[in-house]
């Protein structure tokens, strides 16, 4: 019975049955007739059989949506993490962009940490009063090293302590 005559609730047997190649083993055929055989066979299916059959296909090489699956051979899996591995560092050993957090303030200094917190941010006077009143709190995000530097060398100064992310 060709596959296109299977009823779709058993469309995933059917691919794995292409897949194992169960159906195709016919004594005496050359292989390029069995792959034509079987190009022939896959064409037929309908939508979501060949739907199943990628699925089961994938899983059967060791791969799923993101990159080689968890159960796949240590070799596809050691391919995996090398490419995804060696970007990261690279970004990692390239950081640029960095956070400023205020860590907490001495009580005596608030005020100077508010008109501070003003001077590198947009924010109004309330909005300086209630994030530094947050402390620990990130209070610029994304700043060059040396802008971030020098506006904890400033808080350091007035009495609070910031550090660096």
């Amino acid at each position: 019975m060709p596959l296109s005559r299977i009823p779709l609730r058993s469309a995933t047997a059917a691919a794995r049955t292409l897949l194992l190649g169960r159906r195709f083993s016919v004594a005496g055929e050359s292989r390029p007739q069995k792959l034509e055989r079987i190009a022939g066979e896959l064409l037929d299916l309908s939508p979501l059989e060949m739907y199943d059959y990628s699925i089961l296909f994938r899983l059967k090489l060791g791969l799923d949506r993101f990159g080689p699956a968890a159960g796949a051979s240590p070799a596809v899996a050691a391919a995996g993490q090398s490419a995804e591995g060696a970007p990261a560092a690279a970004a990692a050993a390239e950081k640029t962009a960095f956070d400023i957090k205020l860590e907490r303030f001495d009580s005596a200094a608030k005020i100077k940490v508010i008109k501070e917190v003003r001077t590198f941010t947009d924010l109004g006077l309330k909005e300086a009063k209630e994030m530094v009143e947050k402390a620990p709190v990130v209070l610029k995000k994304g700043v060059t090293k040396e802008e971030a530097e020098s506006i904890i060398a400033k808080l350091k100064e007035i009495g609070a302590v910031a550090v660096l992310e």
